[in-house]
């Protein structure tokens, strides 16, 4: 997997600070970067352009997930994510360090398993240009290096054909089929499990 070897990566770059459309530059820690894509972790600073690619990526999501979309979703999504069990990044491209995407690391379990779920989603207008993937590429790296995690599982919805592209491109196997397994959109749906586990040491 591309990526540094897992030491922070400080940049400067501009972001919109609360979201009224001024840029200003400021320091931004990333955990990896491949050179055009990198991720960190969210901030409460993000809640505007965070908000703003979600209600624009509605349609693209739907029904396969719903992202946090005002400010007390993302207020509930970042108590989450600091959770013991959770992890939560954003997947950022480099040249303008706008927000291209989020992936998450949920029910996270140590000791024998080492192991935690992964979601991931584009926002528009990155859907298709290959931030998704490089961006969940570093994530998993992380997650198999500075988290110390040896599992990651995918749950995918059967008809959700780029998110299964996606997976198999970054090396997930299909494992299993779940029937009525998560409560999404105001029904349980069925999804597909894949999975991938940390390279062999040696």
């Amino acid at each position: 997997m591309s990526g540094d070897p897992g030491h922070p990566h400080v940049t400067r770059t501009r972001l919109d600070i609360g979201g009224a459309g001024d840029r200003e530059w400021i320091t931004v820690r990333y955990l990896r970067s491949d050179g055009r894509v990198a991720i960190r972790r969210p901030r409460p600073d993000d809640e505007a352009e965070f908000v703003a690619a979600a209600r624009r990526s509605r349609d693209l999501h739907h029904p396969w997930l719903a992202a946090p979309n005002d400010a007390g979703q993302y207020a509930a999504y970042l108590r989450k994510i600091r959770g013991r069990d959770s992890s939560g990044y954003l997947l950022c491209d480099r040249a303008t360090g706008e927000i291209a995407g989020y992936a998450n690391i949920s029910g996270i379990v140590m000791g024998a398993l080492r192991g935690g779920y992964l979601g991931y989603a584009a926002f528009l207008p990155y859907a298709g240009t290959g931030h998704a993937g490089a961006g969940v590429r570093l994530v998993i790296e992380h997650a198999f290096t500075a988290l110390g995690l040896h599992r990651l599982e995918a749950n995918i919805q059967p008809g959700n054909e780029p998110s299964k592209r996606l997976a198999q491109r970054l090396g997930f196997r299909l494992e299993g089929f779940s029937p009525d397994y998560l409560f999404i959109d105001g029904a349980w749906r069925d999804h597909e499990r894949w999975a991938i586990t940390a390279p062999l040491a040696g």
